[in-house]
């Protein structure tokens, strides 16, 4: 049983012209898989204290607080341990 708090940074806008995000350490709450063509995506649900909430693939709420150059990784991917 993993008893370690894990954290995304919140994606949620914060403006309606998509320039401010949230930001705020949000928590995830649950883990799991979501089958696709390409294999099994790793999926969270996640919370801020301010109350935005989102569930989807780890890919898809990560963000870059700064434009990324080219050849450079997007986001930071927390990834569960392989199922045995």
């Amino acid at each position: 049983m993993d008893t370690w708090t894990k954290f995304l940074d919140c994606p949620a806008y914060l403006d309606r012209r998509g320039a401010d995000r949230c930001g705020l350490p949000a928590v995830i709450e649950d883990r799991y898989e979501i089958r696709s063509l390409d294999g099994p995506l790793d999926s969270v649900r996640i919370r801020c204290p301010r109350g935005h909430w989102f569930n989807g693939p780890v890919d898809a709420l990560t963000w870059q607080r700064t434009p990324a150059s080219a050849g450079t990784a997007v986001g930071t991917v927390l990834r569960a341990p392989a199922a045995r």
